[in-house]
């Protein structure tokens, strides 16, 4: 009887999900596969159709021995994201306790801090480029980049070098992550910041003994959460030398697709290696 309930409850979830897992073959899974395939041939667009040739895994090799720019974007890339990461969880875990505060007119606040997520579409933000509204207001001015370059080691200078000119970029990626801060800080036991405080903690000293360990369950997410989206982002540089390799002569679509399937293998590695970070972190918290 148990047996019949249970596999009665089961198809009913099956029937609510099946338009959705229907779409996900089709749309999704079917698309997957056959980029792969792409990727293993010589692929060429003409009036009757998709033509093929095999040939093996000259596209992954070309990709790596002859593709100079496609290794230099994706290193490029991945200096970003270990810029990009930390100061976009640093921000959106300050502008939370913020918002968190008894303040008036914080509804309105949480509103403008999300509206990016709305508005930072591709073409917003690549206007938005064009207009050097992504950069601090002046700060180019007193700041010489080449002079900054010849001063500091390259690793700093081209830090520094991409904070000034993204800044504001990176502050856009924080709305959704500024909002689960936010809602995990709610839920937070009052109480605990009562009894350290008659035990004579300081507001610092709660931050990093109760706020900050209670915080990174989320952290984690929210530092999965970033990497998708920058990795996914419409003028991600990767992105866009992928979409220009599908129609650059010589290359095509095979050979798009080979560079797709290496970079989505760097960033399985990439979430890997947080993801394993994260892991062993909480498990010496918990031991």
């Amino acid at each position: 009887m148990k047996l019949k309930y249970a596999l009665r409850e089961a198809l009913t979830g099956y029937a609510f999900i099946s338009i959705w897992i229907c779409g996900f073959l089709l749309f999704t899974m079917f698309p997957l596969f056959r980029t792969i395939w792409f990727s293993l041939n010589n692929v060429k667009i003409t009036a009757t159709g998709i033509e093929t040739t095999f040939t093996g895994f000259k596209n992954f090799q070309d990709a790596f021995l002859l593709d100079v720019a496609f290794a230099e974007t994706l290193i490029d890339y991945l200096f970003q994201l270990v810029v990009l990461v930390p100061i976009i969880i640093v921000f959106s875990i300050i502008v939370a306790i913020l918002l968190n505060l008894k303040i008036r007119g914080k509804s309105i606040l949480r509103t403008i801090y999300f509206l990016p997520v709305i508005i930072t579409s591709g073409p917003v933000i690549q206007k938005l480029i064009d207009e050097g509204a992504t950069t601090f207001p002046g700060l180019e001015q007193f700041i010489e980049l080449s002079v900054l370059q010849q001063t500091f080691p390259a690793p700093i200078a081209r830090v520094i070098s991409f904070l000034v000119s993204s800044f504001i970029i990176i502050l856009w990626f924080s709305g959704v992550q500024i909002l689960i801060f936010l809602a995990g800080l709610q839920k937070l036991d009052k109480g605990m910041y009562e009894a350290a405080d008659i035990d004579g903690a300081s507001k610092w000293e709660s931050f990093w003994k109760l706020t900050l360990p209670a915080m990174n369950p989320l952290i984690a997410v929210n530092i999965i959460y970033t990497i998708v989206t920058y990795s996914f982002f419409a003028l991600n540089p990767i992105i866009a030398l992928i979409l220009e390799s599908m129609y650059a002569t010589g290359k095509g679509f095979g050979y798009a697709s080979a560079l797709a399937w290496i970079y989505f293998a760097v960033l399985l590695v990439v979430l890997g290696m947080f993801t394993y970070v994260i892991i062993r972190k909480e498990k010496r918290l918990t031991s």
